[in-house]
């Protein structure tokens, strides 16, 4: 496993560092505060937060639960991504070489 960040302080703490290390964890840093090294993740979190989260307020954490993984499975197999113009399923699986998994 790796764990990638950029080199903000809390990151680079002895105490962090050494709870990786023992746990047999690869650490990856970027220059400290690099746009690339989260650009994508920040950018699907945006949409889940905008499209899902906060326009529905959870009751349990189980419901929560029930609502991200449904959101997750339209995101992939139903949303078209903006740029690719296609699902990202559909992308993946044509990058390897199969059809589309329904």
């Amino acid at each position: 496993m790796i764990f990638n960040t950029d080199k903000g302080s809390q990151y680079t703490s002895g105490a962090f560092i050494d709870v990786l290390k023992d746990n047999d964890i690869r650490i990856s840093m970027d220059g400290k505060g690099a746009w690339r090294n989260n650009v994508f993740a920040e950018r699907l979190w945006r949409s889940v937060n905008n499209e899902e989260v906060y326009l529905n307020a959870y009751e349990f954490m189980t419901d929560a639960w029930q609502a991200l993984k449904k959101y997750f499975d339209f995101y992939n197999q139903s949303r078209k991504h903006q740029t690719l113009k296609a699902t990202p399923d559909r992308v993946y699986y044509e990058s390897i070489g199969l059809p589309e998994v329904a």
